[in-house]
């Protein structure tokens, strides 16, 4: 398996290094990262085909968050480029007709056993009206005890050879994503509760990115023999 650690030096050579890990798994090896992108607005395919999709692309402009288009996963998700991760990874398939439920299931697993090694509870699922919402999500309850926020949504890209497992993990910095996501999902027209946006620090775990990514990538390394470990 080969892991990639840090970012590249803008949102476009970033996301190309992404799509290395299809590139990878294509050639029979399976693929790693965990990583805090550059801040963005990262918009769904669906969210470019509604009639405000300009004006969240200017919401999150004005907010300093540059607006990109995805090619994975729903609606827009918000990255603040300091404490807000993305996970990714790619293994190759031989038939892009099976394997979708198994890979969501162990990528699931994966990202709770890690948000318990730091000492949460994650549960199954989401609130009403989250960002990005799907399946495929974990919310914690916050310090407070208040209701449960999401922190984690999980998406999937399938080709014919190799299929990727993507996410987002909110870890800090809840007030600002929040912010910035009521304004882009008004300007969408799609349903958004701000308080559904969680984060890592407000539930009582690390308010640092650091020892999250790791023990996500531990998790999502598993079991493998063989690692090595490349930097962008």
């Amino acid at each position: 398996m080969r892991v990639f650690r840090g970012r590249a030096a803008s949102i476009e050579t970033d996301r190309d290094a992404s799509r290395r890990l299809l590139s990878i798994a294509a050639g029979g090896e399976s693929a790693v990262r965990v990583w805090t992108p550059h801040r963005q607005v990262a918009f769904g395919r669906r969210d470019a085909r509604l009639e405000g999709y300009e004006r969240a692309c200017v919401a999150a402009t004005e907010r300093g968050f540059p607006p990109i288009e995805r090619d994975v996963g729903g609606r827009a998700v918000a990255y603040d480029g300091a404490t807000t991760l993305a996970f990714a990874r790619a293994e190759p398939v031989t038939d892009g007709r099976t394997g979708t439920t198994d890979r969501y299931e162990r990528a699931t697993a994966a990202l709770e056993q890690a948000l318990q090694n730091l000492g949460l509870e994650p549960s199954h699922g989401e609130p009403d009206d989250s960002f990005c919402p799907g399946t495929h999500s974990l919310s914690v309850n916050t310090h407070a005890g208040e209701r449960e926020r999401k922190v984690v949504g999980i998406a999937q890209r399938v080709r014919s050879d190799a299929a990727l497992v993507a996410g987002i993990v909110l870890v800090a910095n809840r007030g600002d994503l929040s912010a910035v996501l009521e304004a882009v999902y008004d300007s969408l027209g799609v349903a958004l509760a701000p308080a559904s946006v969680g984060s890592i620090a407000a539930a009582g775990g690390p308010t640092d990115p650091e020892p999250v990514r790791a023990a996500i990538e531990d998790a999502l390394v598993g079991d493998a023999t063989t690692v090595s470990i490349e930097s962008l």
